[in-house]
C-alpha cells in the first residue's frame, strides 16, 4: 500500500506533462518554421506589358475613344468602314423567286398600308368547305398559314419602326383568317366522324372485306333460280291485273230519211 501511494504523485506529474506538451505531427513541421516563405504569382511567365491603371472601362469607352495600351493579336487588322455613298456600294444579287419573299405582301415595301389591309373578303363558311376535296382544303390551309406569317411579319416591322398605325386593320384581317382555319378544322372533324361511323358499319357488312387481303368490295352472287323466281312473281302480278287497251270506236248514227206524207 505504501508503494502505491508513493507512486501516485509521480504518475500525476507524468500525466500533467503529457497534457501540457502538444507536439504537432511531423508533416506540419515545415509550415511552423519561421522565415520568408517562397511565393509565386498566378502566371510563371515574365510580364512585359504596361502596368494596370485599374480602369474597369478601359477599351469600352466610346466617348473618350480610349483603347488598349498594349497591342493585341488583332491590332494590325484594319477595321471595316461603312460605305456612305450609295453609288459605291456593292450590289447584292437576290433571287426574285426566293422563298423569304413570301413573308411579305410586296417586294417593294415591308408592310401594307391600312387601306390595303382593310381590303379583304369574308371568311370561308363551313357549308362551303364541306363541298371541297381534301386537296383543296389542304391548299387553303397553307394559304392561311402563309397569310398569318405575313401579318405577323408586318406587325413586327410596324413595331420596330414605331409606325403607330395599321394595328386595327391588321388584327381584323388576321381574325378573318382564323375563322377560315377554324372552319377547315370543323369540316375535317365532321369527315373524320363520318369515316369512323362508316368503318363501324362496314365491319358488319358481309360484302365488305377490311382485312387488307383481296378485294375490298365483293357483291353477292345471285343464283339463276332466284332470278327465275323473281320473273315468275312478276308474271303472276301481270296476269292478275292486266292492262286492256280497248279502242273505242265512234258511234255512227244512221241518217234518218224524212217521212213524206201522201
Amino acid at each position: 500500500m505504501s508503494t502505491s501511494t508513493a507512486l501516485r504523485p509521480v504518475a500525476r506529474q507524468l500525466l500533467r506533462a503529457s497534457r501540457t506538451r502538444n507536439i504537432p505531427p511531423t508533416f506540419l513541421l515545415p509550415s511552423l518554421l519561421s522565415g520568408a516563405q517562397q511565393t509565386s504569382p498566378f502566371s510563371s511567365t515574365s510580364s512585359t506589358y504596361y502596368p494596370r491603371d485599374n480602369n474597369r472601362e478601359r477599351g469600352v469607352s466610346t466617348q473618350r475613344r480610349t483603347g488598349l495600351r498594349q497591342p493585341v493579336s488583332v491590332s494590325k487588322t484594319p477595321l471595316p468602314k461603312p460605305v456612305l455613298n450609295p453609288e459605291k456600294r456593292s450590289k447584292v444579287e437576290v433571287d426574285p423567286d426566293h422563298g423569304l419573299w413570301q413573308f411579305f405582301h410586296s417586294k417593294d415595301k415591308p408592310m401594307n398600308t391600312p387601306e390595303e389591309d382593310h381590303a379583304h373578303g369574308r371568311p370561308w363558311s363551313v357549308e362551303e368547305l364541306r363541298q371541297k376535296s381534301w386537296e383543296d382544303l389542304h391548299s387553303l390551309w397553307w394559304v392561311c398559314c402563309k397569310e398569318r406569317n405575313r401579318i405577323v411579319t408586318e406587325a413586327y416591322e410596324r413595331k420596330r419602326l414605331n409606325a403607330g398605325y395599321g394595328d386595327a386593320e391588321s388584327k381584323e384581317r388576321e381574325a378573318m383568317v382564323k375563322i377560315t382555319m377554324r372552319a377547315i378544322k370543323q369540316a375535317l372533324t365532321e369527315r373524320y366522324y363520318s369515316w369512323s361511323d362508316a368503318e363501324e358499319l362496314a365491319k358488319t357488312d358481309p360484302e365488305i372485306n377490311l382485312s387488307g387481303e383481296g378485294s375490298v368490295y365483293t357483291p353477292k352472287e345471285y343464283a339463276e333460280e332466284d332470278l327465275l323466281e323473281e320473273e315468275e312473281v312478276l308474271g303472276e302480278q301481270e296476269e292478275t291485273s292486266p292492262e286492256k287497251n280497248v279502242l273505242l270506236e265512234p258511234e255512227v248514227k244512221s241518217a234518218e230519211k224524212p217521212v213524206v206524207s201522201a
